[in-house]
């Protein structure tokens, strides 16, 4: 499924957003990004989940990891690691492990990324530590928009402690994005689209593989409906 922009403003509707994350999922699936969904027990509602591990700061006996300019360097690790790849990864290396979920909020009409960090002994990251590891070219955005910020929240189908990426001004870019694309009769997914510009902000990126599959929908798009 693709979107086709009618309205100036768009807010995803939650059966639309199923239906984007299914096509997404199945993205995921073929590329081997271990994205999931996992459903609320008794519930109808659901939700995208990824883990993976970065390595910061140090460098490792393999060179894949070093310090450039002080700044802390990242490098994903693929889920999941065993206890003895855990152990000789954290003698040389500090390892965050990530958590993040993709969720539909009614309130915003749009979906919203929670994640939360952790080190390997199992102690939490910190919002203070959150925001450090956050590269200052979005740090400075955050301030700006149109993320807004980096809040800590309770989240809304576990009610347990995670930090959420605001939506308050998703519906916004948004539009501004899906709009210029429906101006060129282009179709995308929404998922990847929105995944794409707020995933970076904290250390969430999309393989470009993403991006192919996005443009060979596009191109077969075009093909049945006489554009391009």
């Amino acid at each position: 499924m693709s979107l086709n922009l009618v309205d100036a403003d768009f807010f995803l509707e939650e059966n639309k957003f199923k239906q984007y994350c299914t096509e997404f999922l199945q993205y995921s699936q073929r590329i081997g990004d271990d994205w999931q969904w996992r459903s609320i027990k008794d519930s109808t509602d659901g939700y995208m989940i990824k883990t993976h591990f970065l390595l910061k700061n140090r460098s490792i006996s393999s060179g894949r990891v070093d310090i450039v300019n002080d700044e802390p360097t990242f490098l994903c690790v693929e889920e999941d690691l065993d206890d003895s790849q855990e152990a000789g990864v954290s003698e040389v290396s500090e390892v965050i492990r990530y958590e993040y979920h993709v969720l539909y909020s009614c309130s915003y009409q749009a979906p919203v990324l929670y994640f939360r960090a952790s080190f390997l002994n199992g102690k939490p990251l910190t919002l203070d530590e959150i925001w450090k590891s956050v590269h200052e070219c979005y740090r400075d955005r955050l301030w700006q928009g149109p993320w807004d910020m980096i809040t800590q929240q309770e989240h809304p189908l576990l009610g347990q402690p995670f930090f959420e990426l605001h939506p308050c001004r998703t519906n916004e870019f948004m539009s501004s994005i899906l709009s210029n694309l429906h101006k060129q009769n282009k179709h995308t997914n929404y998922i990847i689209s929105w995944l794409s510009i707020v995933g970076p902000v904290v250390g969430l990126h999309l393989p470009l593989s993403y991006a192919k599959a996005n443009l060979e929908e596009t191109s077969d798009y075009e093909q049945k409906y006489g554009f391009g």
